[in-house]
């Protein structure tokens, strides 16, 4: 019986075999594509591979991080820009039957790359060109395609009332398809709470190249890809979304204050507030490398922006009463609409034209980045403040995001969606690493490394959390063609803690097979 017992636990916790393995053959894919849409909507024109003369540009243009920039990449067969769901489909299907595996990237901010890399042979399903957007004002919902950026989503939602938004995040490049599915943090969390919190249904194109939505859709898998990565599920098409109610008098400040100035003392203040303050008001802070006043010398500086749902006055009187250390002003605040909030979060000067929202890259990336997560439960402590501002002096160009928590995230269970970051974190933190030289590619690495091992005392443990839209390959990985549960494990419980289980029963569900897989994916819990 023990010996039973063993294959069993070997079967199940040591590896997915993965299943009905075909050999790749590329004639075959690219064959079945041109069979499939050949009547209806043609994929011609949607198709690229290493043969065409904008191969590289299409490759290039929704590729965020230049470490992992590689259109030569021989084991990329090609990349289907869809332009139809059918394309979709036909991608799925044809790609399954013929052992490729597929990426599928809509904005192109991947941190590391997982979108549009692979060690095996595989395809780029590329949906920046299904972006269709549908505002239902009287019923405070729309309908947004997995292409279509937040920027754009803002803009319509604006052009349709001035009093709702959308609870997503605050770069407009991000495109909906992967920015919701893991979960989608934003200013508005501490009142509405995240994007996947005002998810009520989808379009995802399943492993067998059916569309699945609302009641064919399943409670259970309309659960797992709100806060559980669409990719391990299948393909998402659209997302149906409740928007939220916003004032027409929105309120927004950025100051900062540096070492010399004791941003310290306010800096460790502001964790004692920040989630406790009125839900209206988010608070982020962020420590960064900048110059210091004598000439040649670093220092570090903490911005702290803010968004407030209401009046400058208003605004006063939370700050005065809860960071009075901070020595905000009145001229520090602007009074403006949500839809030009949107401008302010990305650093351009009060006043810029919110066309800038609808701007789609189509540069080759120019810089290469790092960037990890943690989040903060207990207050870190003024001594390991001081230890965090030595270590991040040592990089160039690096900056840590503290991004309040509180509100009504402590109130929304951990199991409400796949989602599980919810109560009792004072702070999520991003951190970010900049450079332009390949050749401080290593040093850089090796710097965030350091960091995140001087900030593991004061972060959460057991397992030490991170946000799946900060991936990390440096939580755990697998190869691009296999995947083992013990090291799914990993990843799996500090991305999702306790709700990976569940996810992995969905994903037998939908896809025993495993074909939606690649480094970081969810595996299926194998049926015995």
């Amino acid at each position: 019986m023990k010996e039973v017992v063993s294959v069993v636990l070997l079967v199940l916790l040591v590896s997915v075999s993965d299943a009905n393995e075909t050999k790749p053959n590329t004639e075959n894919f690219l064959q079945c594509l041109h069979n499939r849409t050949r009547s209806v909507n043609p994929i011609a024109e949607s198709l690229y591979t290493h043969n065409n003369t904008t191969f590289v540009s299409s490759y290039v243009s929704y590729t965020k991080n230049k470490r992992y920039s590689n259109p030569k990449d021989t084991k990329l067969i090609a990349i289907v820009a869809a332009k139809h769901e059918s394309h979709v489909q036909s991608t799925v299907v044809c790609a399954k039957s013929n052992g490729i595996q597929i990426r599928i990237r809509s904005g192109g901010h991947d941190y590391e790359g997982l979108s549009y890399i692979s060690s095996v042979p595989f395809v780029i399903l590329d949906m920046h060109d299904i972006r269709s957007i549908t505002i239902d004002v009287s019923k405070k919902q729309a309908w947004v395609d997995a292409g279509a950026t937040l920027g754009e989503l803002y803009t319509k939602i604006s052009k349709a009332s001035k009093t709702l938004a959308f609870a997503g995040g605050v770069c407009p490049t991000l495109a909906a398809g992967g920015h919701i599915s893991g979960g989608g943090y934003g200013n508005l969390i501490r009142k509405y709470g995240i994007s996947v919190d005002h998810v009520v249904d989808a379009r995802i194109v399943d492993v067998n190249g059916n569309i699945l939505t609302g009641a064919t859709l399943g409670d259970d898998l309309l659960w797992a890809i709100r806060g559980g990565g669409g990719a391990s599920f299948g393909v998402i098409l659209s997302w149906k979304v409740n928007l939220v109610d916003v004032p027409q008098t929105v309120t927004v400040f950025k100051v900062n204050k540096t070492l010399e100035q004791g941003v310290t003392d306010v800096l460790y203040k502001w964790q004692l507030v920040s989630s406790k303050v009125p839900q209206e008001l988010f608070l982020r802070a962020m420590p960064k490398v900048a110059n210091a006043t004598v000439s040649g010398k670093k220092t570090i500086a903490v911005f702290f922006y803010a968004q407030f749902l209401g009046s400058a006055k208003k605004l006063m009187a939370i700050m005065n009463k809860n960071l009075p250390e901070l020595g905000l002003k009145s001229e520090d605040c602007y009074e403006m609409s949500w839809i030009n909030t949107t401008m302010f979060w990305m650093d351009y000067p009060v006043g810029t034209s919110t066309s800038h929202l609808l701007d789609r890259p189509s540069d080759p990336p120019r810089a290469f980045f790092k960037s990890k997560s943690d989040y903060v439960k207990k207050p870190i402590p003024k001594e390991g403040m001081e230890k965090i501002w030595k270590t991040m002096l040592n990089f160039n160009k690096m900056y840590i995001e503290w991004n309040a928590y509180g509100g009504v995230m402590d109130k929304i269970p951990a199991n409400a969606t796949a989602f599980p970051h919810r109560k009792g974190n004072l702070f999520k933190i991003q951190y970010y690493a900049l450079w332009t030289d390949a050749n401080a590619t290593d040093n850089n690495l090796g710097l965030m490394r350091e960091i995140y091992h001087e900030m593991e005392p004061y972060v959460s443990s057991n397992p030490r959390e991170a946000f799946l839209n900060y991936r990390d390959i440096d939580v755990g990985s697998n190869p691009s063609g296999k995947t083992n549960l013990e090291e799914a494990k990993i990843y799996g419980s500090k991305y999702f803690l306790g709700n990976f289980k569940r996810l992995m029963e969905v994903k037998a569900k939908y896809d025993p097979v495993n074909f939606f897989r690649f480094e970081q994916s969810i595996p299926p819990v194998r049926a015995m």
